[in-house]
């Protein structure tokens, strides 16, 4: 279906212009190409094609628009065309010839001639019936008739006959039109606007049409239209584009990366635990990452404990299964030897889920603890860690440890990934295993095999259950004895929380065994793809739908060396089952009682599914031709060679059979039935109206000719081999469609992207236009799938996640589309980068979107079989060759040539035998419904006859076994091959003898062999003669098969080492086409080269593919003959294509050699450099003696050389080192390619930029006090501006500064407020933790300023156009805007009471990433030697550097301008290197300062490591041992060395932290290495930092020997800048920037004195501001430097803190090292007093009367339970829960104000051989207890308070409340430490039943905080001891101890309590006592009246 549109002519037009064409359709616009200089007609003669979904309906409107181009300005509209559409969608065709209107829509003259045709579909694909097929008459009837329209169309737009006869030449050209126009590399670059309104074009940007001198070079692209923006750049080009529709891309990469394991880190640091559930409990904490387990210590009787213990885990596994290991945190509650205590509650995620966090990590969060075992109960606790997982190459940036003074926000910074809500439920999993097909035989039992020989017992050999594994928990269903095809209808159930944070779950159908069970194959369902967590989002669901399941090959082996494949590792290569399951998630309602609150894994009886529930059955046919099959591996063997193709297990003939062929009629059956008939290759009987197919799944086997020494290539010349297979699968095609669609889109876009990143990198004009051609295809790209995919919401078979699928799809898309419209119209010049990442994300979401989770017909599989033994495989995507009547939905390669590479298979197939290629075929594919077979030949290359078997001869639609083909053409191929360059290093020179190999069809020729090089310049053209192509001659024009391109090491013995491989399309000249411009001839284009998934270099070649007419080769562009005879009978690239040279001079600068291995155990005595470039070269002077002075005595040699004119074609520049030994011996010792020379081009300065430095002054005022928060409100000017901007400050404003300076050090000081710190006390330490907090703030403004940003993004998106207008204004704003800006700077600082302390810049990675490896002069060259290694590490890289070479180069085209050369103290000797300091030895001083390290990795047993630091420079070497920390992952060194040292011999400083050992060696933790002599020289100055102010005593002690003011002079004489002039009024002027700021400065005194220093120290802080000579000063700093360890390569091992000053020794001597030592903890003393306790729970019964009572005492510690946990006495049985204690306990401890944190020392274990440090956070615990005497005693409850921040204590008992606890952030909180002295009430709390917390007590106490020396003056006792002694607590009687005193208190309780119980009970006595009585004497009186006594 589609629409076409021939634009022939305008005409009419009025003046001379460019002019250009748009036609809109559908929101779908194309342009024409750009016609140059028209004057009144403008022949366009272009084809347009619309593929069309969905009916056109009569009334939609066709447009098309004509405007003026322009190339600087928007184009101009001439006038518009519309036409309803109603009569071409009624006659099929239309001719039109009619006037433009303009915008007033008014006719004008210009008039315009079309040609419109639709094709429309008759009925839909259901409808037709066979006969329909079968009778249309072949397409391919080689008469010259015409196409018919109807068969025309479902050739899907792959060829658009224009009914004209295919014999005459016109065709070719309309074809090609077609082509370009519709169908090009972007068939449609620049889609037009969706809203034609009035004045629209002129609002947006044309589309960028190219400059004229670029149309030439466009036009020789392969078949490009001009269209701008459509041009596709080489390097990806070559393959990756797609010009015509006959061939699709060959994949690049070769290697699979997947399954191959690597190194992997997990660190996890367990910080502390809060509100653990559970009563005084001993907890610790059990880190388990896969099978391994750590535990942390054990903390005794506490609900928050904290640990801060580190835990490293090392994993050598592939990816996939690292990330599938669970991470499990439990804690666990007292666990000893002899117990394995309680769970209390766990967490667990997997690895995965931490990768995918930025950064690989979490940081300070909150895990969130819950019960497994108990569903109901709500959650256990939480607990605080960090979990990083690192693979190879990952740095880990830690976010800056320093203290954590912000409040704890649990709830805020919860363990969970973005999105994860903090409230996780309990959820059901519920995974259906209904039955599974299709299953291998896995057993050879001998028995068996007998059995059936004789009894015809026909047992299946496979005994199959199912295995299910998800987040660490196994799941298997019943095993199903002997069956192929095994019945289930089984339900796994699986309980966990939801959302899940373990990504996939696991199935797995093995085979059980008595012995060993192994897997048939696996799955893996990723939870993402199968729910959708938006608000719009669905629960995971999946199914019922079968999974296919690949693995190993089928034939099965007692030891398969491909297992590992079954168990999901690696790509599987051959089918092994499939299994139809389905997955459900029910979240559980918690608070119903019914439920089953286990999360055992449980398996149940499922009901059974309906046959046709996963979709009808259909019959499906695939059709492959092979057209070519060369480059098959030698190794191989001779011996005749076919193919085979297998889909399922249909086709596959070896081991395929598991099962007795099963009658089948046609019509049906039922269809498990039809499915199990796998295998098809039984002559059936029934002739069927089909011939009855019989499938023929493999080619005939052949016999391999040789190609050249490696390959040989199977003679399939004329005649090409077919296969097809019938096959029966459920009708699902849907899904693939949908997925088709979307990965089209995303193809689309990511060739796009590919583009734009090339022009950026080729530095082409205008990729941002073709970013914005790329947002509007993506744009209406996705509003296409809207419009198709919404067509079928109906199907029966739709499961939920389909219909979910779709619409969260058609959302995304949709959404997607609207945002790359507001993205095209926000693209610019200046943002393109950032856009550019934004689109990056839409691929990625597209690529995610277009993964279906739901299979349905199973993948196709390729192999080679070489004498019937597998031997290389392919394997391609059902969907890529799905057809489809819709365009878009077709697979990307049904119906195309496609080139395969075959690969070995499973673990063959990784390293260096895997980048050799087992075969390349030119395959052709089409899979579709067997109905809708008519078309299925319709891609293939034209020409051909079918040879078909005897069976089918008289049937049109009869599938052929080969095709003969009767059309060949001839060409010439030529391969300009001219250079390569960066290629792989493969001798153990480190360097290569590389030649290139070209294989074109089944020919291949080699270049010369270049010895010792790595960038060879080849100059070479290769001549392929009679190169025989198949098929018609215009689709060979578009569609050249590719040329592969092979790069081998030679070797003296043994064969060529493989070095990469790059693929290339050449430019196709038919015999009828002239040799010119602008397609001939090519250019040379680099070509990307890949050695397996690395890149291993670029080639830069040219390809062209003649074609020989009639007239034989004399009518080919002659070859010029061998200029050079010295090079024999070589070919040179012929003089059009290889590049223009112009002369250009090259200057080194050699400064010295570093670092030089020996050589084959020799050592390198005189070494000397060779540079070479383009063939001609210099050498440097000899080094006489290396060990004695390493540099060299001639600084600056040159030589002039031809180099391109074009800068990206510049050949490398290779430098070589090599010694010079006797005898005139040379021995290479090692080499360096500069493979780019663009940095080092030197560009003379434009005249007419030279005139800024005359602008006059520029005043760059100065506020000091400005804190770093409010750094936007600095004004700054750029160098170039040509204002003169004073900016100066009001007199009031200069008081106010005045003021400020008198309390103040160093100037930058403010009033004293209340809270200023002490001077005396402020050290080092108080300016570097101030600096770490001014380091966090800037982080997070950046962080809040990025998401700024966003929302002004977002905001913009929704209103474009004001936007710009806002902007504008700002850049206006009045200068006077930035007075006021100025002067309100200086009174921010007021508010900010906390910048009182100087800082420095704490950087978070080392100092060169800052400043550019101080490489702003002298650069360093690594020099290599030795191999590559092939094991994918990157590491290989720093085994192979043998040395450094340092100097510089500096390229210019001669002669230079004049005024360089004249300038004064101009030394020609140093050409361009002017002002370059002697290389001389220096001697220097180094003083090296270590702060401290950061997460240490662990080198002991226990966990943790004893670090120490060892130095070593030259000959010192510094270990200091003595000082190691105990048992610290996370030590303070404070320490500073002072070493002498002698540049250059001794440079290179390690610094390393060793692990001390009682025994045995240290081990190395990890080192850094710094080079200081780059350091020393570069113009950053990073000898001595400069600090913030200058103040000459205190903490802030300026510490170098020079003062600002000689820094100055000096960096201004060696920058010739003029001045430092200092002025009056605290002004200097220094070029034409002058400064302002103070000129006092004090002494400790007091006294004041003038002085410059503070201005000289402006400038420098602001010297990146002076023109011409400024650059960054270093500041005073601390970097952080990566500890990496040479055993564990490329893995961070902990973090440095550190910094370096260096000082010439000829100097003036520096002062004393700065005090960095580590605070000592100073020491206090912590009084507390036990008034009272109120309302404590009762919790005794009394043995005689049941009285509730308690036995209170209270408990309390600071440290830790064990060293100093004070008791008060009892107060015994308390009956109201008060207690009267009086009670003193006294704490002595260590405190370190800076982190808050108490220091405490002691040894571990009784083993221990020295104490630990601990840093501890002060903690006061209290506990309230109930006395027991025999049993244990109660705990009753407690409270934790923070001595930092606490709440209150409340004035008395009763406005004491739980409150109190539990909302703490509203409360007043206070300090111990400001407050020394509290009294209040606290309550004591625990928790209940139902983990509630409640008051348990209430507790009346003091806290008075003492230092030590005050306590030493005022002493107080324990308890109530002397001295100070509390006075007795007033205790009623009752707490006197009952056995001890029984008479007083049964007095006691006869006398209170139970007097009237007592009273009563003896009235009820008499009471019965009298009756008794009465009883008792009743009869005798009765007998006495009776008798009548």
């Amino acid at each position: 279906m589609a629409l076409l549109l021939q634009l022939r002519t305008v005409s009419g037009l009025r003046g001379k212009a460019d002019r250009i064409a748009k036609a809109s359709f559908r929101g779908l616009s194309f342009y024409t190409r750009v016609l140059e200089n028209c004057e009144d007609e403008a022949r366009f003669e272009e084809t347009f094609r619309w593929p069309v979904a969905s009916n056109i309906d009569g009334n939609e409107i066709l447009e098309i628009q004509v405007f003026n181009y322009s190339k600087v300005f928007t184009n101009r509209l001439i006038g518009t065309f519309q036409m309803v559409l109603q009569k071409v969608v009624e006659e099929g065709q239309v001719e039109v010839t009619d006037t433009l209107i303009d915008d007033n829509n008014s006719a004008i003259q210009t008039s315009i001639s079309i040609e419109i045709r639709y094709q429309a579909l008759d009925g839909t694909v259901g409808m037709w019936s066979d006969k329909e097929f079968l009778e249309t008459p072949s397409v391919h009837s080689e008469g010259g008739g015409t196409y018919p329209l109807e068969t025309d169309s479902l050739l899907s737009g792959h060829r658009q006959g224009l009914d004209i006869s295919p014999g005459k030449s016109n065709q070719q050209s309309a074809e090609r039109s077609f082509r370009r126009a519709g169908k090009g590399v972007f068939s449609a670059m620049k889609l037009g606007k969706t809203r034609p309104t009035k004045d629209d074009h002129r609002k947006h940007d044309e589309p960028a049409v190219l400059e004229a001198e670029d149309l030439d070079r466009k036009a020789m692209r392969p078949g490009g239209g001009l269209e701008p923006d459509t041009i596709s750049l080489a390097s990806v080009t070559a393959v990756t584009t797609n010009v015509s529709n006959k061939r699709s891309k060959p994949d690049i990469k070769m290697e699979p990366s997947a399954g191959r394991p690597m190194d992997y880190q997990v660190s996890i640091t367990i910080i502390e635990a809060r509100q653990l559930v559970g009563l005084n409990m001993d907890p610790m904490v059990c880190v388990e990452v896969g099978e391994e387990k750590k535990y942390t210590s054990m903390k005794e009787s506490t609900n928050c404990p904290y640990y801060n213990e580190y835990f490293v885990f090392d994993f050598h596994v592939p990816p996939d299964v690292m990330f599938d290991k669970i991470i499990k945190l439990s804690v666990i509650h007292s666990k000893n030897l002899l117990r394995s205590g309680t769970l209390v509650g766990s967490f667990k995620m997997d690895v995965g889920t931490v990768y995918t966090q930025p950064e690989h990590q979490f940081y300070h969060k909150w895990a969130i603890l819950s019960d497994p075992e108990d569903l109901t109960a709500g959650l256990k606790g939480y607990l605080k860690c960090d979990i990083a997982v690192v693979g190879k190459g990952d740095n880990i940036k830690t976010p800056h440890k320093a203290n954590e003074t912000d409040e704890d926000d649990i709830e805020g910074n919860l363990l969970l990934p973005d999105g994860v809500p903090a409230e996780r439920q309990w959820a059901r999993f519920y995974i259906k295993i209904y039955r599974a097909e299709g299953l291998p035989r896995m057993n050879t039992s001998i028995m068996a095999n007998v059995k059936k020989a004789f009894i015809g017992d026909n047992k299946d050999l496979v005994d199959p259950y199912v295995q299910v594994v998800f987040a660490g928990q196994k799941g298997k269903t019943s095993i199903q004895k002997s069956s192929y095809e095994p019945l289930w209808n089984e339900q796994i159930i699986f309980t966990e929380m939801f959302p899940p944070l373990c990504k996939r779950i696991k199935i797995q159908i093995r085979d059980s065994d008595k012995v060993n069970d192994v897997a048939i194959g696996t799955h893996f369902i990723d939870l993402r793809k199968i729910s959708n967590e938006g608000d719009k989002g669905f629960l995971p669901t999946f199914g019922p739908a079968w999974v296919n399941m690949y693995g190993s090959t089928r034939n099965y082996t007692l030891m398969d060396e491909h297992q590992e494949l079954n168990e999901g590792l690696g790509e599987g290569v051959s089918f092994r089952a499939r299994l139809l399951m389905s997955l459900a998630v029910e979240i559980l309602d918690t608070s119903n009682p019914e439920i089953n609150s286990s999360t055992e894994v449980q398996v149940e009886q499922a009901t059974s599914l309906a046959d046709n529930c996963t979709g009808k059955m259909e019959e499906f046919f695939l059709f492959g031709a092979f057209l070519e099959a060369t480059m098959i591996d030698r190794k191989i063997g001779d011996k005749p060679i076919n193919f085979e193709v297998t889909i399922g297990n249909y086709g596959n003939q070896i081991d395929g059979m598991t099962k007795p062929v099963l009658r089948r009629k046609k019509e049906g059956g039922d269809g498990v039935e039809e499915e199990s008939e796998l295998l098809q290759n039984s002559s059936e009987d029934e002739g069927d109206e089909d011939g009855e197919l019989v499938s023929v799944s493999s080619s005939q086997p052949v016999k391999p000719l040789v190609t050249d020494r490696n390959y040989f290539h199977l003679p399939y010349f004329e005649k090409k081999p077919c296969i097809y297979i019938k096959s029966w699968w459920q009708d699902q095609r849907r899904r693939l469609y949908n997925a088709n669609i979307m990965d089209k889109i995303a193809d689309k876009l990511e060739e796009g992207l590919n583009d734009v990143q090339e022009m950026i990198k080729t530095e082409k004009p205008h990729p941002e236009r073709r970013l914005r051609g790329v947002l509007e295809e993506l744009s209406s790209g996705c509003l296409r799938f809207v419009t198709l995919a919404d067509k079928d919401q109906h199907h029966s078979s739709r499961t939920r996640l389909d219909r979910e699928r779709l619409k969260s799809c058609m959302r995304e898309l949709e959404n997607m589309g609207q945002q790359a419209t507001t993205l095209r119209s926000q693209v610019k010049k200046n943002t393109m980068k950032d856009k550019l990442k934004l689109v990056q994300n839409f691929l990625q979401k597209l690529r995610f979107l277009a993964d279906e989770p739901q299979h349905t017909i199973p993948d196709i599989f390729i192999w080679m079989m070489s004498n019937n033994k597998r031997i290389a495989y392919a394997r391609v995507p059902s969907k890529d060759i799905l057809y489809s009547i819709v365009d878009e939905e077709m697979g990307k390669d049904c119906a195309k040539v496609k080139t395969v590479f075959l690969k070995l298979p499973g673990k063959r197939g990784f390293g260096s035998a895997g980048w050799t290629v087992q075969a390349k075929m030119e395959m052709y594919l089409w899979l579709g419904l067997n109905k809708q077979r008519k078309d299925f030949l319709s891609g293939l290359p034209c020409g051909f006859e079918e040879k078909k078997t005897a069976r089918g001869q008289k049937l049109p639609s009869f599938p052929p076994i080969s095709l003969l083909y009767t059309k060949k053409q001839v060409f010439q191929l030529r391969a300009h091959m001219y250079q390569a360059r960066s290629l792989f290093a493969a001798d153990s020179s480190g360097l290569s003898d590389p030649f290139a190999r070209v294989f074109f069809i089944s020919q291949s020729q080699c270049t010369e062999v270049l010895n010792e090089t790595l960038c060879p310049t080849w100059d070479q053209l290769l001549v392929f003669d009679n190169v025989e192509l198949y098929g018609e001659a215009h689709e060979m024009r578009d569609d050249p098969p590719i040329i592969v391109i092979e790069i081998y090491d030679q070797d003296t013995v043994g064969k060529a080492d493989f070095m990469g491989r790059t693929f290339a399309k050449p430019v196709v000249k038919m015999s009828d086409e002239e040799y010119c411009p602008p397609r001939f001839p090519p250019q040379l284009e680099y070509y990307q080269i890949y050695r397996g998934n690395s890149t291993a270099g670029d080639l830069l070649a040219a390809f062209e593919l003649l074609q020989i007419g009639p007239g034989g080769k004399s009518d080919l562009p002659p070859i010029d003959g061998p200029t050079d005879m010295d090079r024999g009978p070589i070919l040179p690239v012929p003089l059009g294509i290889r590049p223009v040279l112009s002369k250009y001079r090259v200057e080194i600068l050699f400064w010295g050699l570093r670092d030089l291995k020996r050589v084959n155990l020799a050592q390198v005595d005189r070494p000397r450099v060779d540079i070479e470039c383009a063939g001609k070269g210099v050498q440097s002077a000899l080094i006489q003696n290396y060990k004695k002075n390493p540099n060299f005595s001639t600084l600056v040699k040159w030589f002039e050389v031809d180099l391109p004119e074009n800068e990206l074609l510049h050949p490398p520049l290779n430098i070589r080192v090599v010694d010079c030994r006797a005898f005139g011996r040379y021995t290479l010792v090692g080499s360096h390619a500069v493979s780019s020379l663009r940095k080092f081009i030197y560009r003379p300065p434009d005249k007419k930029a030279q005139h800024w430095n005359m602008t006059g002054e520029i005043v760059v005022n100065m506020e000091p006090e400005v804190p770093i928060k409010k750094m936007e409100t600095m004004v700054r000017l750029e160098a170039n501006s040509d204002a003169v901007v004073k900016v100066d400050v009001t007199e009031e404003e200069k008081e106010k500064k005045k003021k400020k300076k008198k309390g103040g050090v160093g100037g930058g000081e403010e009033e004293v407020e209340e809270e200023e710190p002490d001077e005396s006390m402020l050290d080092w330490w108080s300016k570097y933790f101030a600096s770490i907090e001014t380091m966090k703030e800037q982080l997070r403004q950046q962080e809040a300023a990025a998401a700024e940003a966003e929302e002004k993004e977002e905001l913009e998106i929704a209103d474009g156009s004001k936007g710009q207008a806002k902007n504008k204004e700002k850049s206006k704003a009045p200068k006077d805007d930035k007075k006021k800006k100025q002067q309100a700077a200086p009174e921010l600082p007021e508010k900010n009471k906390k910048q009182k302390i100087d800082e420095l810049k704490v950087f978070n990675k080392e100092l060169e990433t800052e400043f550019d490896n101080f490489e702003d002069w002298l650069h360093t060259f690594n020099l290599l030697r030795g191999k590559i290694g092939d094991n994918d590490d990157n590491a290989t890289e720093e085994e192979r550097i043998v040395g450094r070479f340092k100097g510089s180069m500096c390229v210019y085209k001669v002669p230079l301008p004049d005024d360089i050369t004249k300038e004064p103290g101009y030394d020609p000797n140093f050409g361009m290197f002017q002002g370059i300091p002697s290389n001389d030895p220096i001697n220097v001083l180094v003083r090296v300062y270590i702060v401290r390290a950061t997460d240490l990795h662990p080198a002991d047993i226990n966990g943790k490591a004893d670090p120490y630091i060892a130095i070593k420079l030259g000959k010192t070497d510094i270990k200091d041992k003595e000082n190691y920390i105990s048992k610290q992952l996370n030590p303070v060194f404070g320490k500073s060395f002072d070493i002498e040292a002698t540049f250059p011999m001794e440079s290179m400083l390690t610094v390393a932290v060793y692990d001390w050992d009682l025994v045995g060696t240290d081990d190395l933790i990890g080192e850094t290495k710094i080079d200081l002599e780059n350091r020393y020289y570069s113009k950053h100055r990073a000898t001595c930092g400069v600090s913030q102010s200058y103040s000459i005593y205190g903490y802030n002690t300026w510490r170098d020997p020079m003062k600002p003011s000689q820094i100055l002079s000096k960096l201004c004489k060696e920058g010739k800048v003029d001045g430092p002039h200092f002025g009056p009024g605290g002004r200097v002027k220094v070029a034409n920037r002058v400064f302002t700021g103070p000129t006092e400065i004090e002494d400790e005194n007091g006294q004041k004195k003038q002085t410059d220093e503070h201005l000289a120290l402006t400038v420098l802080r602001h010297w990146d501001d002076i023109p011409r000579a400024g650059c960054r000063l270093v500041p005073e700093h601390v970097e952080t430097r990566p500890l990496l360890n040479p055993d564990k390569p490329g893995i961070e091992q902990g973090r440095l803190e550190m910094w370096v000053d260096m000082f010439p020794m000829d100097m003036p001597a520096p002062g004393p090292a700065i005090d960095i030592s580590p605070r000592k903890p100073k020491k206090y003393e912590l009084r507390v007093i036990v008034w009272n306790t109120d309302e404590v729970v009762l919790e005794d019964d009394d043995y005689f009367t049941g009285e509730k009572s308690s036995d209170i005492f209270v408990r309390g510690w600071l440290k830790g339970q064990q060293e100093d946990k004070q008791d008060t006495d009892v107060h015994y049985h308390s009956l109201t829960g008060e207690g009267n204690f009086n009670w003193r306990y006294i704490f002595p401890f260590d405190y370190l104000m800076a982190e808050e944190r108490i220091v405490i020392s002691k040894k571990e274990s009784m083993f221990s051989w020295d104490e630990t440090e601990y840093k501890i956070p002060a903690r006061l615990t209290l506990q309230v207890w109930d006395a027991d005497h025999f049993s244990a005693d109660d705990f009753l409850g407690a409270i934790e308070l923070d001595l930092n921040r606490f709440p209150r204590g409340a004035k008395t008992s009763k406005q004491c409340s739980l409150e109190m606890v539990t909302n703490e952030a509203e409360l007043p909180m206070v300090s111990i430490f400001k407050q020394k002295r509290v009294k209040g009430w606290w309550p004591f709390v625990a928790r209940d039943e139902n983990d509630e917390l409640e008051v348990t007590g209430k507790v009346e106490a003091e806290l008075h905080l003492l230092t030590a020396e005050e306590a030493e003056k005022s002493p107080a006792g324990l308890a109530r001891n002397e001295p100070d002694p509390l006075e007795k607590p007033n205790r009623p009687d009752t707490s006197f101890i009952w056995f001890l005193n029984p008479l007083k208190s049964i007095k006691y309780l006869i006398c209170t309590r139970y007097k009237w119980l007592i009273i009563k009970i003896v009235l009820a006595l008499l009471l019965i006592v009298m009756v008794a009585l009465f009883l008792y004497s009743m009869p005798g009186y009765m007998v006495k009246k009776l008798l009548g006594a």
